[in-house]
């Protein structure tokens, strides 16, 4: 009886927090890491490989299973280029290698594939300059093209109405995903540059002299836009079909007083502020997934988090919808209906009840790390305690690895482990590249969609099997590049009392 009441109770409080007994299986669980912030600078290889490894324990321990990593800040890198410098954020000095010599983005890949995690390579496309004062080095590309950039407020900014800038944006990320095995190319909120009171984008002889056809000026620099959007979307598929184009946009695409399909929120606009239309590139099937930042509290004035996250929910989400969250601003401002508690599990509730939401981005890694607000103790304790899969992008790729082979338990010494052999797979829709085990005690129901009987997801072909004596099921499956998952081998195995050492 009193454990029946133990069970009701835990049940209640997760229906409390908006989820359910069962834990959800696919879900995208991100971290922004960036470099813009100037918090690698100038920090030395040593110092910044220890920091990013903390980062990543910690966030594995909360449960993340991506990192959004970035790589191009200002058309530098922090990656080898033969084509951009090294990055001004993170040497110090645009052009100079870093010493002792390493490659960011290549170190963050494996440390990421080792602990379970997808890695997406975060580029800024048309930023050339931020507001901070350095050098641009001798091969930076508007040194070497000055006219293919403008100055807004401090800023230089490659013009988005010129082809070759989206040709040389593309080659550049071409470059990336040919060299590097990345799990996602991702984009930001900057596309023409937000705007300032007074200040005019110096576009009139571009627009002078070829409109295109438009006799709206917005509508034209929009377009210019879209046909970034689409080159990069092919340009990335081309290369490695695999990889998922993800954009991050403002978090409002068009207030009501503009637009009657618009939210009801009063704020800066991706349509007509920034010229970029994101839902019309979600419904052309130009990204792989969309993370609007929703970085204001419930309940605010002019861009409040509740109609915001529903108002994306109903319009994006014919392609993956991930909700990019504030993780400080969360857990400054209290829930309006429980005042005593942050809105964390007010904001965790939308994501879980909202059908078209499948994760959540944290803006930014470190604020989770350091576990402002205990936000961090609540995503390994509750709402990230169980491992998750990559939400499914059948978009992509619909076909799934042929099962595993020649599963047996053995015993090595006193240790009993699960082997298995990979499935025979030639293309890369096939090829198994990790692995999820399964566990179900002797009699259980069997439900694979409950990812609380998840013990690991793994590159591995073996698990070492612990746990109290007693008779289980374990069940092992394959995942392709893009988490399809293939159909699942069964084992049976006894676990047998310690013998005493002697």
């Amino acid at each position: 009886m009193r454990k029946n009441i133990i069970l009701l109770g835990i049940m209640c409080m997760l229906m409390s927090l908006g989820l359910s007994a069962q834990s959800v299986k696919r879900e995208f669980r991100g971290a922004w890491i960036q470099c813009v912030n100037g918090q690698f600078q100038g920090m030395g290889t040593q110092q910044m490989q220890k920091t990013l490894a903390y980062q990543l324990d910690e966030l594995q321990k909360d449960g993340a299973n991506a990192i959004i990593f970035q790589v191009r800040p200002a058309c530098d890198a922090l990656y080898e280029s033969s084509i951009e410098p090294w990055s001004h954020f993170l040497t110090g000095v645009q052009g100079k290698a870093p010493v002792p010599y390493w490659d960011p983005l290549q170190w963050m890949i494996d440390e990421c594939h080792k602990r379970g995690m997808e890695l997406h390579a975060w580029i800024n496309p048309y930023r050339a300059k931020t507001k901070s004062s350095y050098m641009l080095a001798s091969n930076h590309i508007v040194t070497k093209h000055p006219e293919w950039s403008f100055r807004y407020d401090g800023l230089v900014v490659m013009n988005p109405a010129l082809q070759e800038n989206r040709d040389y944006i593309c080659k550049v990320v071409e470059d990336i995903v040919k060299r590097y095995d990345i799990d996602g190319l991702h984009i930001d909120d900057y596309f023409y540059p937000y705007p300032v009171a007074g200040v005019d984008i110096p576009d009139d002889a571009q627009y002078k002299a070829d409109p295109q056809g438009f006799s709206n000026r917005g509508d034209w620099r929009r377009y210019q836009v879209d046909l970034l959007i689409e080159q990069l979307n092919t340009t990335i598929h081309r290369v490695k079909p695999w990889v998922k184009f993800g954009v991050s946009p403002f978090g409002i695409y068009r207030n009501k007083a503009n637009d009657p399909e618009g939210s009801r929120t009063r704020g800066l606009q991706n349509y007509d502020d920034l010229y970029a239309d994101v839902i019309k590139w979600i419904d052309n099937g130009w990204v792989d997934y969309t993370v609007p930042q929703l970085y204001w509290q419930i309940g605010h004035p002019a861009a409040d988090y509740a109609e915001l996250v529903k108002w994306w929910n109903d319009h994006a989400a014919a392609r993956p919808l991930f909700i990019g969250e504030d993780v400080e601003r969360t857990v400054k401002f209290p829930d309006p209906e429980q005042p005593s508690r942050n809105q964390l599990p007010a904001k965790m509730k939308y994501h879980a009840e909202l059908p078209g939401i499948q994760g959540t981005v944290l803006w930014y890694a470190k604020a989770a790390v350091d576990n402002v607000g205990n936000y961090g103790t609540n995503l390994r304790q509750v709402y990230w305690k169980k491992p998750a899969l990559q939400p499914l992008m059948p978009h992509l790729c619909d076909k799934a690895p042929k099962k595993v082979r020649k599963l047996k338990p053995l015993r090595i010494a006193s240790q009993q482990v699960l082997f298995w052999t990979p499935p025979k797979g030639k293309a890369w829709q096939n090829e198994a590249v990790r692995y999820v085990v399964y566990h179900f005690a002797k009699g259980e129901p069997v439900n694979l969609d409950d990812a609380s009987h998840i013990v690991c997801i793994t590159a591995d072909c073996h698990h070492e099997i612990v746990g109290e004596p007693g008779r289980y099921v374990y069940y092992v499956t394959a995942l392709n590049r893009l988490a399809n998952e293939s159909r699942p081998v069964k084992a049976k195995v006894t676990v047998k009392e310690k013998e005493p050492q002697s």
